[in-house]
């Protein structure tokens, strides 16, 4: 089987994107954190989705494979205010959010943002394959493309993850732990050197 092209995202593709990344995370231990609630959280994540699209698609930092169907939102070292998962939402997306999502979105960001690293790196912010698609290594693949770039520039990339069943498929890929948190979701931070 022939894997398909990887190509960086325009702004043509944020729906298949967004779809993708929502179906993608619906069980993920963060995505359950910020939208607990079964009926509004395909609402919800579609907008916190759309809104990191948004943010890094005018970048060329976002790689996907199978019309969207995989996809790796990668963050430039240039914007380190940006860097982080998730992003804190603008005055559009907050506004389409209740409160009490709001300050999980916002807390949750905080304290990603005070355990990440002061050096310049690339942030793998998201990797994420349609259920429909997975096992086909299309995530490996579009994780590569970004490692690929980081590595041009010589630089580490560092990733988040709060699934522990992450942790061990992410070491195999030759990312290593350099951190965590407890709170409010335990999450393990991880780095890869450039190659």
């Amino acid at each position: 089987m022939t894997t398909p092209e990887i190509t960086i995202a325009t702004p043509a593709d944020r729906d298949a994107v967004v779809a993708t990344l929502v179906a993608a995370f619906v069980k993920d231990p963060v995505l359950r954190h910020l939208f607990p609630d079964d009926e509004t959280y395909p609402r919800h994540a579609a907008t916190f989705f759309g809104d990191l699209f948004d943010k890094r698609v005018h970048r060329s930092s976002i790689w996907t494979i199978g019309a969207g169907a995989s996809v790796a939102l990668w963050d430039p070292p240039a914007e380190p205010q940006d860097a982080g998962h998730p992003s804190p939402p603008d005055g559009g997306a907050a506004a389409r959010y209740p409160a009490d999502v709001l300050a999980r979105v916002q807390g949750y960001d905080d304290a990603v943002h005070a355990a990440l690293p002061s050096y310049p790196f690339w942030y793998l912010g998201v990797l994420g394959t349609h259920p429909d698609s997975a096992g086909r290594g299309w995530g490996r693949a579009v994780m590569r493309a970004g490692l690929a770039r980081a590595a041009a520039d010589g630089l580490p990339a560092i990733l988040e993850t709060s699934n522990p069943g992450n942790v061990e498929l992410y070491r195999r890929a030759g990312w290593e732990v350099i951190g965590s948190l407890a709170e409010p979701v335990p999450t393990w931070f991880m780095r890869q050197p450039p190659r």
